[in-house]
């Protein structure tokens, strides 16, 4: 005859294949109604940036549908330059789609600022982080733009960056 353990038990285990089977059919149902949507993108070279221009970065991700998304972005610059100077590279999201940047996007990546007697070389490289919300009416191309600023001297290196040791990304997220 079994003791009060065995019962429990045995209850328990009937409890959890109901909850496992109802798990797995709440699962397969979401995963039928709707795919998650989200993308990423890697910048895969080198982009020079002529001082004073917007440039366009090569790397961009395609908002499938109107809603709500949160776009992420790290934005590796390299830069250098001689003294004296002063020098520095700022992006911004772009949406590409109409034209326009993506409100309070803009972040400085870098800055050079060496202002010491000598001539050797300053500089070097950072990663900076965008992250914003955006509400689109349809689907939408969001890219990334940055440039080279420099209100003393002139900047030897100014460059949006990738490779093994860090890269540019651009990132989104639907909000439900």
């Amino acid at each position: 005859m079994p003791n009060r353990r065995t019962s429990i038990i045995a209850v328990t285990a009937v409890l959890l294949a109901g909850t496992s089977a109802a798990a797995v059919q709440t699962s397969a149902g979401a995963a039928s109604a709707a795919p998650a949507l989200h993308g990423v993108a890697h910048l895969g070279t080198q982009v020079n940036l002529p001082p004073g221009v917007w440039t366009d970065i090569p790397v961009q991700v395609d908002l499938p549908a109107a809603g709500t998304y949160e776009l992420d972005a790290n934005v590796r610059g390299r830069l250098a330059g001689t003294p004296a100077v002063n020098t520095f590279i700022t992006a911004r999201l772009w949406n590409a789609t109409t034209g326009t940047a993506v409100p309070q996007s803009e972040r400085l990546v870098y800055q050079v600022i060496d202002s010491n007697a000598g001539t050797a070389v300053a500089g070097g490289n950072a990663t900076a982080p965008i992250s914003e919300l955006i509400t689109v009416t349809g689907p939408t191309t969001i890219s990334l733009q940055a440039t080279d600023t420099t209100t003393v001297g002139a900047a030897s290196i100014a460059q949006i960056y990738s490779d093994g040791y860090g890269y540019t990304s651009l990132r989104y997220d639907p909000i439900p």
